[in-house]
């Protein structure tokens, strides 16, 4: 089929990728022209496991290819996946600037398109975004209806950042939510992309589908907050929270699953938190009270709090900081935990050295670029070249994700003190000069 992926962000670019890989012939749109030219070069413009050969493959083969027009990505594809960023805003709504100007491009596209072309919005969204805002948005600048003259659908994605492209090819489930089931065109187009897939395909209403995946990453957000609320409770009585919870999780039929179990760091990335606010930001304007919901946010931002005062009570203001983004094996930096305790501790005028391989600031490009530079405009000045550089700067070490590259540094870090908020030592507990956060 011919597809074209509107927004070569992390879900976009990765979809392109994948869809590619299948055979496809793919052709993402971008209004940014440096990722457009990456993509034009093979290259890829994220940090993703498996992203870079298949980028590559894919340009040299012809089936992945870029441009910042719209008007060329809907005449040359028969169904467009719409990838683009909803940000939140200060209240805790979404930004959906980039969902209107996207719509009111492909609808003009649309207008003198031949033929049933099928919109598919990816981009995450709150129930009744596409009834109330997208569709009217696209029937105005096509001046064409819905479901008619042209298919429309949504079709969340349930892409984790650093397994991406394992979750693409490896899904749980696939959800799309059509207009009505009276008309099942777009349904069916879409559903052929999937039909290698090993995993449910669920058709519903394009409302219960914007729901699914609010309801999935709110519970990510829950397991997360509420393990690590375990897991202080657990230190505090000198148990092991880990264990605790590794027998808690082997309840399969009423526990659900082990994803996000662990007691750890404050839950971070472009989806939980953004997600978390917004069905809040929903439930406020119904009157509906979510106080446990909204507790997970306090509960998150504690965390955030108590590794702050874990390096404020070790007496040293030369901290190393190993790991940046919120998780390892991705360059991710929104709303990364560690990024506000590097806010913090700079504004208490701690002397910082930060290594993450994955975070080059020369690569860097759009939201994640502008989320880090607009929190802390200097920061390239505290990196450094080597975990090395940072454990030899510093009197205290902070390890802020897992990637195992780390424990050679730490093996011999004298009588430093190392502060764990991952628990990249699985056997180790706190014991005076290796200290975890919740166990």
């Amino acid at each position: 089929m011919r597809i074209s992926v509107f927004g070569l962000g992390y879900v976009g670019i990765v979809s392109s990728a994948c869809l590619a890989r299948d055979g496809h012939q793919v052709i993402g749109v971008d209004p940014n022209p440096l990722k457009v030219d990456l993509v034009n070069l093979g290259r890829t413009p994220i940090i993703e496991e498996d992203m870079a050969e298949m980028v590559s493959e894919a340009v040299a083969a012809g089936t992945l290819r870029a441009t910042t027009s719209a008007r060329q990505g809907i005449d040359e594809s028969d169904l467009s996946l719409v990838c683009v960023g909803t940000p939140s805003c200060a209240n805790g709504s979404l930004d959906l600037t980039h969902v209107r100007n996207v719509c009111g491009d492909i609808g003009t596209a649309l207008r003198n398109k031949i033929g049933f072309h099928v919109v598919v919005m990816r981009s995450t969204m709150l129930p009744g975004t596409m009834r109330n805002m997208v569709i009217p948005l696209l029937e105005k600048a096509s001046g064409k209806f819905a479901a008619k003259d042209f298919g429309i659908c949504n079709n969340p994605e349930f892409l984790r950042e650093g397994t991406a492209v394992r979750d693409y090819f490896n899904p749980a489930k696939t959800v799309i939510g059509e207009l009505a089931a009276a008309d099942s065109r777009a349904g069916d187009k879409l559903a052929t992309l999937y039909g290698l897939l090993e995993a449910p395909l669920i058709r519903t209403s394009v409302d219960v589908a914007e729901m699914v995946k609010y309801v999935d990453n709110v519970w990510h957000a829950l397991k997360v907050g509420f393990a690590n609320e375990i897991g202080r409770v657990c230190k505090a009585l000198e148990l092991d929270s880990h264990s605790v919870m590794d027998i808690f999780s082997q309840d399969r039929k009423l526990n659900i699953s082990a994803a996000y179990l662990t007691p750890g760091f404050a839950f971070g990335g472009s989806c939980l938190p953004k997600d978390l606010r917004a069905l809040s930001y929903l439930a406020r304007t119904a009157d509906v009270e979510l106080p446990i919901l909204n507790a997970v946010q306090l509960s998150n931002k504690q965390q955030v709090d108590i590794a702050c005062e874990m390096v404020m009570r070790c007496g040293s203001k030369k901290i190393g900081i190993l790991g940046l983004s919120f998780k390892a094996g991705t360059d991710d930096l929104r709303e990364s935990p560690v990024v506000e305790v590097v806010e913090r501790l700079i504004g208490k005028g701690y002397e910082l050295r930060i290594f993450d391989r994955n975070v080059n600031l020369a690569q860097l490009v759009g939201a994640n670029r502008d989320y880090i530079l607009g929190h802390i405009p200097h920061i390239a000045e505290l990196f450094v070249g080597s975990p090395e550089d940072a454990v030899a700067h510093a009197d205290v070490l902070l390890i802020g994700n897992q990637s195992t590259e780390f424990i050679t540094a730490l093996e011999s870090t004298g009588d430093k003190r190392v502060i764990d908020l991952v628990r990249l030592f699985e056997k180790r507990v706190s014991d005076g000069r290796y200290e975890g956060l919740s166990w």
